[in-house]
């Protein structure tokens, strides 16, 4: 109840102030001391009801005015009464009054005519008086219109015209509407659509000129923004190499102090440099006018074609986008070209990220996006064909830097730029293709170089500096005294410096790629795996094949790849420590070393077979038997001494070697040498032979079972290098024995005392004797030992060919 009492009190309040208001309004009203129009509008301004209200009130006055006129009325009509007829009284004395006046008029009259002339004359003048005020109130009215409109003329002189379409405005709502009956007024209003459009046309050239002054500016605008985001990347860098000054770097220690001392002298210049440049931090704004912009979106906004100008203005830039994005057919050519091409495109962004934080609504977040988007894309494709043209590795990771530098300058103006991370990928493989191509040359100008021969070293500084360069450990060697010689060739610790130097090539191009240690290691792994599976293997094979290399060559190249085999541990201990990836990990790729130099030492071993054969075919081709001697010389044939005594000499060389490889080689030699002494007796080309031949032959089949007997290379079990030439020894001994009964007797049994010797070989050579025999014995057939003799060879002759054709049918 208390509070229903309180509203109807609040309810009173209101109406008696609202009755208070009405009364006031209509006292104003009766007063005429305020403007009408003011008065009316304080009245309607008050509730929607508030007319009704009013007009009772009034009613209500008008009624009580009513009131107190009849009032009045009533008041005063008995004094009407009497006043009229008070009047009817003086009548007569009225029309005596009248001929008074009209004679005192008459006499008046002629009396005023110099009067009336000069009230004329003052009436006139007081006209004139009157016209010159008028005249002067209107130009107090012209003035101001005039003034606004030489100052509008002054801001077009001076180009303010944003000011002067403020004064505009003005002019066409403020001081024309006061004047406009003046004919110079119209002028002015038919003028004002003119200068607006000269406006318009000024400002849009202004604007053209902009858009044509960032374009050739956005190059400069773009390598400012680009230096300053790889200055604060540097400045970064730098801090956390500071922090971390054995990052990745810790292989040996020399090499950590150098870059510890290297990154303390960086963060200082880079310190020393900020405070240097701190004050020249230059922005896109100090670099590039934006007044235009500004004023030529504010004029179109006046005027109400802001749209049309955001339109303008995006299709202008959009035309400039894909012309930045074109780029010269020669920019593969140098780290220049992509630097330039770069920095007009950061440029561009700079320029719209500017302007998208400056204005309003001319550029859009949305519109930027779908920008980017499509030069992320033409970027994209121009850097994917025009990497593929670059085949030197360093210029390939001058690009990574500057797409590195490009991608995190406009990153750090909002754009995204994953896929230029992704890009870079692709470019890595083109980056390792050229570095394998690259140290594939370096690879074969060490090879070329070297001597091929084990390093000599005279004292410990000399081994310490080769051991520095090579992780090789011999604890014998260590103990023998200098000088003494190491057993690899200076190439193998050239070629392990040179896998190094290519990881740490590869590194480079991992860095800065945002990706974890674990996948940097991965990629190194991979890309030296290929190095060495490809690279360097081609290279290990194309050195074997080569014609110039010798045996001697040979053993050290399966020595030197021996002990890079043994170094690839090290290279796998190497990346460990320059990732800080640990060799544990469950993903951690190995590297596949030990079968590229296991390949390429079985490829060399081969090599050496074959050599050695072709060296023994070498002293077999100048060969000179006489094969119709009566008797033999009593001493082994000089070439075959000399072959001996050159394989003895190569055999010494093979002592390095692992055994198997010596043992194979020396086998391999002492088979060949035999199959190549049997291939000479049985050649068809040769048609006879004495016994004096054979007897010569057989003291040149001793000396090399003399030379397998004396074990050239030790490791082979009793008599089994001799066995390379049983065949020949059977062979000869069957001859020089003339055992035909004991061959024929046995053949075919296991324990036959000839059982290497095969028919058809013995029938070849026995007929080779047996023309030899006719033709130098003619007078044979008088001599009955001789007689005997021939019949025997015959009869074995025909023995031996019917067990040629007794083997060829039983085949």
């Amino acid at each position: 109840m208390a509070n229903k009492s309180k509203l109807n009190l609040s309810e009173l309040y209101i109406e008696e102030n609202k009755d208070q208001i009405y009364e006031n309004a209509l006292a104003e009203i009766q007063s005429f001391q305020l403007p009408l129009g003011t008065t009316l509008r304080s009245v309607y301004d008050d509730q929607p009801n508030a007319h009704q209200r009013f007009m009772e009130k009034l009613d209500a006055c008008i009624r009580n005015h009513d009131r107190e006129i009849e009032k009045m009325c009533n008041f005063h009509h008995q004094g009407f009464v009497d006043a009229i007829t008070e009047l009817l009284k003086v009548r007569a004395d009225a029309e005596k009054l009248k001929v008074q006046v009209t004679d005192t008029n008459r006499r008046l009259q002629d009396a005023g005519k110099e009067v009336i002339a000069q009230t004329e004359e003052i009436i006139r003048c007081r006209v004139q008086q009157r016209n010159i005020t008028t005249v002067v109130e209107k130009l107090q009215l012209c003035l101001p219109v005039l003034e606004m409109y030489s100052k509008l003329k002054e801001q077009m002189n001076v180009k303010r015209y944003y000011s002067a379409l403020k004064t505009m405005e003005q002019l066409e709502n403020l001081y024309l509407p006061r004047v406009s009956q003046y004919r110079f007024c119209q002028i002015m209003i038919e003028n004002l659509p003119k200068l607006r459009e000269e406006i318009k046309e000024i400002s849009m050239s202004d604007l053209k000129d902009f858009l044509e002054s960032i374009r050739k500016h956005s190059d400069r605008i773009g390598e400012t923004a680009m230096k300053q985001a790889q200055q604060q990347k540097t400045f970064s860098t730098a801090l956390q190499k500071q922090n971390n000054v054995n990052y990745g770097w810790n292989m040996h220690l020399g090499r950590s102090r150098i870059l510890e001392t290297k990154n303390e002298i960086t963060l200082k210049r880079t310190l020393e440099d900020d405070d240097e440049h701190e004050e020249e931090v230059l922005t896109a704004q100090d670099l590039v006018d934006f007044s235009p912009v500004y004023r030529c979106l504010h004029i179109y906004s006046v005027l109400g074609d802001g749209e049309i100008f955001e339109n303008y203005y995006r299709k202008q830039r959009r035309k400039q986008a894909r012309l930045v994005l074109q780029p010269q057919s020669s920019m593969h050519e140098t780290v220049e070209g992509y630097r330039r091409y770069f920095s007009q495109i950061v440029g561009f962004f700079v320029v719209e990220d500017h302007i998208l934080h400056v204005t309003q609504g001319l550029v859009t977040r949305t519109y930027t996006d779908e920008l980017w988007n499509m030069a992320l894309s033409k970027i994209i494709a121009v850097l994917r064909t025009h990497s593929s043209y670059c085949s030197d590795p360093d210029l390939i990771l001058e690009l990574k830097n500057l797409i590195v530098v490009f991608a995190d300058t406009l990153q750090g103006y909002g754009f995204p730029v994953n896929r230029l991370f992704d890009l870079l990928f692709e470019i890595r493989d083109q980056y390792n293709e050229t570095l394998l191509k690259k140290w594939s040359g370096l690879f074969r100008d060490i090879f070329e170089a070297d001597n091929y021969s084990p390093i000599p070293v005279a004292n410990e500084e000399e081994y310490k500096i080769v051991i520095s360069k090579f992780p090789f450990q011999d604890p014998e060697l260590d103990k023998q005294s200098f000088p003494k010689k190491l057993p690899m060739s200076q190439s193998v610790p050239q070629i392990y410096i040179q896998v190094k130097e290519f990881i740490y090539a590869s590194l480079k191009f991992s860095e800065s790629l945002h990706r974890s240690s674990t996948e940097i290691d991965d990629m190194l792994r991979k890309s030296t795996n290929l190095l060495l599976t490809r690279t360097l293997s081609s290279c290990l094979q194309n050195l074997i094949k080569k014609p110039h290399i010798g045996l001697t060559e040979l053993v050290q190249i399966i020595i030197n790849t021996t002990h890079l085999e043994q170094a690839c541990k090290y290279l796998e201990d190497f990346i460990s420590n320059i990732t800080n990836v640990s060799q544990v990990t469950v993903h951690t790729a190995r590297l596949y070393g030990l079968s590229t130099f296991k390949d390429a030492r079985h490829a060399a071993e081969g090599e050496i077979y074959t050599k050695l054969n072709q060296k023994i075919d070498e002293f077999i081709q100048i060969a000179d038997y006489d094969w119709t001697m009566s008797e033999s010389d009593g001493r082994a044939s000089g070439y075959l001494m000399d072959l001996i005594n050159f394989l003895r000499s190569t055999f010494q060389v093979f002592t390095h070697l692992p055994g198997k490889v010596a043992q194979t080689a020396c086998m391999s030699a002492c088979q060949h040498l035999s199959t190549s002494l049997m291939q000479m007796l049985l050649d068809s080309e040769l048609k006879q032979i004495s016994m004096g031949a054979i007897q010569q032959f057989n003291l040149d089949v001793i000396q090399c079972e003399l030379f397998a007997s004396s074990e050239p290379v030790p490791g082979f079990q009793g008599d089994t290098l001799q066995l390379a030439f049983i065949d020949l020894r059977q062979l000869l001994d069957l001859f020089m024995v003339w055992d035909w009964s004991t061959y024929l007797a046995d053949y075919g049994q296991a324990t036959s005392k000839y059982l290497r010797v095969s028919p058809g070989t013995a029938l070849t050579l026995l007929e080779k004797m047996k023309d030899s025999s006719k033709k130098n014995n003619i007078f044979a057939q008088f001599r009955k030992n001789d007689r005997d003799k021939q019949k025997l060879i015959e009869t074995v002759v025909k023995q031996l060919r019917s067990l040629v054709n007794g083997m060829s049918q039983h085949t």
